[in-house]
């Protein structure tokens, strides 16, 4: 749902909807704005949210909502918005849907149907100023429509070949809120259908550069190039915008290479490559082994049957790392290893597995696969201690959401793992469950 005002005043948005959105009653709930959301460039106050800095990416701002579990599977979510938008000032509210496989849909415009019956919700409301006034949200009630349920149609995930531009900016901010590093691992894309939340890598895709054959799955976390709206790895049934294209190709190809939109991209510029993806630059020069912009294969991993949903890695000796961390900090709580926390999976660290497996009637193999992370990690909340909390904080820390790690749960803790698991999809409870943990360790 895209709402535009042309006056400042409050407004309640049913009336914007499809009639057949309202044909039959729907459960519905008033979203929280502010309680376990994660914001970027949000101000709040009383429950109102606006936007922080105007000046701040041409006046964006983003509040990604808590996940809410549905009692009933629904394949479209409707809104109702209460918000000020003054002239020229822009409120879009999309939704996404947890699948029976506790994969997620692609982010979709509220009140337009789902690729599948979903089990849970979640809500993202975005706000763009006018390049003065901004909007404010007073209120979002969204509602799940029972109908039309029906099964996801499962397929390979889509791959086109795709320009592909360094986009640098070291020091600089992601459209997720992510502060760029040296040699950093992430794309943007031009449409925010497919934009991870910070902390998350929800929303991936895999690159493979055809000159040397490097490839690499970086997450998407920046919009870009040129467009905002322009998911060309849809069908033209859902594609945000220029529908008569091909389906896999980019309005900035089609406007450098054939003049389409006379040569300008959405905001009228005129476009000087023909760039679909956009990589930092550790993607750019490490894990693609790129010196120039080129053409790259791109497989859209969530395009198919939904996210792919986190699983267990990995880890064995030879393996350095921040998991190797997390490996070690919960072996020293789960056993008292007295392991040097170094991330470094050396003959201790090969050892201390060996035994922890041993005493725990699994494969004595030395190798941290499933069943033995299954066994390892703890529950942890609020209130505990220990090193199974200095892993949680580490982990937490490597996904972008600096944690103290003091081994001491405390309300910096609990609020950064609420943050962390509505980032990622996955119930804010502020205890560390099995999907809780895998999201952290990958």
């Amino acid at each position: 749902m895209r709402v535009i005002s042309l006056a400042a005043a409050t407004i309640g948005v049913a009336a914007l909807l499809p009639p057949a959105a309202f044909a039959t009653p729907s459960p519905g709930w008033q979203a929280d704005l502010v309680t376990d959301a994660v914001q970027t460039n949000m101000s709040t106050r009383d429950g109102v949210v606006t936007v922080l800095d105007p000046a701040w990416r041409q006046g964006y701002a983003v509040d990604l909502l808590a996940v809410h579990e549905l009692a009933t599977p629904t394949d479209r979510v409707d809104a109702r918005l209460s918000a000020r938008i003054p002239a020229g000032a822009q409120v879009d509210v999309d939704v996404r849907g947890r699948l029976a496989d506790r994969s997620w849909t692609e982010w979709t415009a509220a009140g337009t149907t789902l690729p599948a019956a979903a089990t849970a919700v979640q809500a993202r409301i975005t706000l763009h100023t006018n390049g003065s006034a901004a909007p404010t949200v007073t209120g979002l009630r969204l509602s799940a429509d029972e109908s039309g349920i029906r099964p996801l149609v499962t397929g390979t995930p889509l791959t086109y070949r795709v320009f592909a531009t360094r986009e640098g900016l070291a020091g600089q901010t992601t459209a997720n809120g992510h502060t760029i590093t040296s040699r950093d691992h992430f794309v943007a894309l031009p449409s925010g259908k497919a934009l991870s939340a910070k902390g998350s890598s929800t929303y991936s895709v895999k690159l493979c550069n055809p000159a040397n054959n490097k490839c690499e799955v970086a997450p998407v976390w920046d919009v870009g190039p040129w467009n905002t709206r322009d998911d060309y790895w849809n069908p033209s049934s859902v594609r945000q915008s220029w529908k008569d294209l091909p389906q896999g190709k980019p309005e900035a190809q089609a406007a450098y290479q054939d003049d389409y939109n006379g040569g300008l991209d959405q905001y009228g510029r005129s476009v000087g490559n023909p760039a679909g993806i956009d990589l930092a630059d550790g993607t750019f020069w490490d894990g693609l082994g790129m010196t120039d912009n080129g053409w790259i294969q791109v497989t859209y991993q969530w395009t198919g049957s939904g996210t792919p949903a986190p699983t267990w890695p990995i880890v064995e000796q030879g393996d350095t790392g921040n998991t190797v961390k997390t490996v070690q900090y919960l072996l020293n709580a789960r056993q008292q290893a007295g392991l040097t926390v170094d991330g470094d999976f050396g003959p201790a660290t090969l050892a201390a597995v060996k035994k922890f497996q041993s005493a725990h009637g699994l494969t004595v193999d030395g190798i941290v696969g499933p069943n033995t992370w299954s066994a390892l990690v703890p529950a942890v909340a609020s209130g505990s201690t220990g090193d199974a909390v200095r892993a949680v904080q580490n982990e937490l820390t490597a996904h972008d959401i600096a944690t103290p790690v003091t081994g001491v749960f405390d309300a910096t803790t609990d609020t950064n793992l609420r943050s962390f698991q509505t980032a990622n999809g996955l119930p804010a409870t502020g205890g560390t469950d099995a999907d809780t943990w895998k999201a952290l360790v990958n």
